[in-house]
């Protein structure tokens, strides 16, 4: 490959000082040789700006100013990226080392997709691995199981062409919990998207997460989602329950034939009520533990 892509990532950021460093260097250590990162800051008063300071030289752009909430920041971000390919992290989340790289050869090499997606990790507040989320190849039941059921893959691991976030339009600045599950689906209706084997991404729980502190936002954001797209995904059968069971059966299906065993045993054995070490579930090297950099 003669010259690497551009890629653009994005942080929204807003008082998570305790996790901003962390994110930010799982950006910057990709050592990816065509990096754009730029970092918009919503007003942060718990040291934030300092740490955003410490690295500004290596930065594309950034600023600290009162915003409209995430998705007025995200949106202000998208609104200063040039790169070809564009991703999202949030200020509490991580990349995994190597994941840029692997993401800009697979686009250079595939000019037919869209969009590209890896498989998430989930971590605590120290990075201690507690689960993971495998994704996989899903076609077209994709957008259908993300309108019916949920997410099956997540921002953390997904990455796209700039023309097709313009064909599909930005994050929805009414949305405050659901403006992932509302962009996925409006990228999938317009674009093409594949996927890459293996963990690209780590998400992070803990007690200041909106998955701890507004909860009730997302049951009301999904049903205002359901009734926008409607429409475009009409039931596969009558009985909403059974749509649902319907997908997770296909997508039991993908799991079985794309993801590794050690994963595959992992899930049948929680699904037994086994106590089954998260470790087996790690077909390559965990965050830190995987050499990072982009490979030529």
């Amino acid at each position: 490959m003669e010259l690497w892509p551009k890629i653009s990532v994005i942080t929204p950021s807003f008082n998570q000082a305790g996790f901003l460093e962390r994110t930010i260097r799982s950006v910057l250590d990709q050592n990816y040789p065509n990096l754009e990162y730029i970092i918009v800051d919503g007003g942060s008063t718990d040291g934030s700006l300092e740490i955003i300071r410490k690295y500004e030289e290596r930065l594309a752009w950034w600023c600290s100013e009162p915003d409209g909430g995430q998705s007025d920041a995200l949106n202000k971000g998208f609104g200063r990226a040039t790169g070809d390919i564009v991703g999202w992290l949030n200020s509490d989340d991580l990349y995994c080392p190597g994941a840029l790289g692997k993401v800009g050869r697979y686009l250079d090499c595939h000019p037919e997709v869209d969009a590209v997606h890896g498989s998430l990790y989930i971590i605590d507040g120290e990075d201690r691995l507690l689960d993971a989320y495998w994704s996989g190849p899903f076609g077209l039941a994709q957008a259908t199981y993300i309108f019916h059921v949920g997410l099956n893959f997540h921002q953390q691991t997904l990455f796209w062409r700039r023309e097709l976030m313009e064909r599909a339009g930005t994050i929805d600045p009414t949305l405050r919990f659901s403006m992932d599950r509302d962009f996925i689906i409006r990228l999938l209706m317009n674009g093409r998207f594949g996927a890459l084997r293996g963990y690209l991404g780590a998400f992070r729980v803990h007690d200041q997460a909106k998955s701890s502190t507004i909860l009730e936002v997302s049951v009301a954001e999904d049903r205002l989602i359901h009734d926008r797209y409607r429409d475009d995904f009409p039931p596969l059968v009558l009985n909403l329950g059974l749509n649902r069971w319907l997908l997770r059966l296909v997508r039991l299906g993908n799991l079985i034939y794309d993801a590794p065993a050690g994963y595959l045993g992992y899930r049948l054995g929680r699904a037994l009520g086994l106590s089954v070490p998260v470790d087996w579930l790690l077909r390559e090297p965990y965050l830190g533990r995987e050499e990072s950099g982009a490979e030529r």
